[in-house]
């Protein structure tokens, strides 16, 4: 009898976690590593692409960039040169149900991190000549990241409107350019009002921190920040699938066709325990050589040059909110048959729903996903981005410790009913018509 390898042994990861509330609303994580002279800052605001309103596609987007843009107390590009002149680096980031704002710096300019996100907090600098101005800039980087570029926008754009009903779920995140032109002063200031609430964020700093010092510095410059209420978050429901949707578009600039399927999974925060299942799946097809739709399509039947797959359309499966989907996207070669690969993808899904798994597949995926995960929180500011986005989602930053623990205790049978949920008749799909070739 063959003998069944031994589950793997998964690391556990133990960074303390301190949480506090302010008086104003604020959600506080803070996490002391004192392994280097390094922290990182987080400030997650919960409003992203499925909180806009019709007709101000892009505007979540848009206000990203308008908080980079002075504020008060603060000229334009002053935030830039207090961060860069410490020696540190920035960025922020807008996603389905969040948008983030960071600072990785040395652990001795920390108040300044601090400073600068809580400046920014009270209120940028929302004029109409850098609104105009931020207009343009996201406008060029449609050009870039998606109208010039072959698969532009593919399929975090191209998926949603064939999957999804509602406008929430399933408009363009990037904006249209008519949208984005006619936003107005007004708007973002109305914008900043209702979202960008100190009770609507979170602020978590991880790294070579004092968790006494760190908590009067964070009190000093937040706790004065005015006091709103949080709005209401709308929900974003949205009824099942009754059959198979198709879509396919021209690419002009792809060389190669492309498919990208989706299949609803259960709501990540209400129902983590059956979530989890479809995030080892999503592995266990996909992730190294030794995947089950890697040999077949890839290494065996030569139908698709590359195949991967994720949970949520922007690729996180721990920071994204109900309705989402697991997502398979494949390139393939000159001439490809996408209805071969479609077919392809039913009989592996459904020969692990009727056989199982192999013999140490399950471990091996497991132990593989462990490992991403620690590295994902390894640095302060990946860690300080988890923790804020965990917090304000879950309401429990220590759920960063568990990941690796939970996705490890995932049971061959959960991931064979898992696997029985790709049916054709619940999957969206869209190809793409390889235009660049001609």
């Amino acid at each position: 009898m063959p003998r069944t390898p031994p589950a793997p042994r998964i690391p556990a990861t133990k960074y303390p976690v301190e949480r506090f509330t302010l008086g104003n609303g604020l959600r506080v994580v803070l996490a002391p590593d004192r392994s280097a002279p390094v922290i990182g800052v987080a400030v997650v605001y919960d409003v992203g692409i499925r909180s806009e309103p019709e007709g101000r596609t892009g505007f979540a987007h848009l206000f990203e960039h308008l908080m980079f843009q002075g504020s008060q107390n603060l000229e334009k590009l002053a935030h830039f040169r207090y961060v860069q002149g410490s020696g540190g680096t920035f960025n922020g980031s807008t996603h389905l149900d969040y948008t983030d704002y960071f600072e990785t710096m040395p652990a001795n300019a920390l108040e300044r991190a601090l400073f600068l996100e809580a400046d920014r907090m009270r209120g940028p600098r929302l004029t109409e000549e850098n609104l105009r101005n931020q207009v343009d800039v996201v406008k060029e980087e449609i050009r870039v990241n998606v109208l010039n570029r072959p698969y532009g926008g593919f399929p975090w754009l191209k998926l949603p409107p064939v999957m999804f009903d509602t406008f929430a779920n399933a408009h363009d995140g990037y904006g249209s350019f008519v949208d984005l032109e006619s936003a107005t002063v007004a708007e973002a200031a109305e914008f900043f009002r209702d979202y960008y609430a100190a009770g609507n964020a979170v602020l978590a700093v991880a790294g070579d921190l004092d968790v006494n010092t760190a908590t009067a510095l964070v009190e000093r410059h937040f706790a004065t920040v005015p006091k709103r209420s949080a709005p209401v978050r709308p929900g974003f429901a949205e009824p099942p699938m009754q059959a198979e949707r198709r879509a396919a578009y021209t690419d002009r600039l792809a060389p190669l066709p492309a498919v990208a399927a989706a299949w609803r999974v259960p709501d990540p925060i209400e129902d983590f325990a059956a979530y989890l299942p479809h995030v080892v799946l999503a592995e266990v097809l996909t992730d190294g050589d030794a995947s089950r739709l890697v040999q077949r399509l890839v290494l065996r039947d030569r139908t698709v040059t590359s195949i991967g797959g994720y949970l949520g359309f922007m690729g996180e499966p721990f920071a994204v909110r109900d309705p989402t989907a697991l997502v398979l996207q494949a390139n393939l070669p000159p001439g490809g048959d996408v209805d071969k690969v479609l077919r392809t993808i039913d009989e592996e899904a459904e020969r692990i729903a009727t056989d199982g798994l192999t013999p140490g597949e399950l471990a091996r995926t497991q132990a593989r996903m462990a490992t991403h995960t620690l590295r994902d929180t390894d640095a302060v500011l990946g860690r300080a981005l988890h923790l804020a986005v965990i917090e304000q989602q879950r309401g429990d930053a220590s759920l960063v410790n568990d990941l690796p623990r939970l996705l490890g205790e995932v049971t061959e049978a959960e991931v064979v009913a898992a696997a029985g949920m790709l049916r054709p008749g619940r999957r969206a799909a869209v190809e793409v018509i390889a235009g660049g070739a001609r």
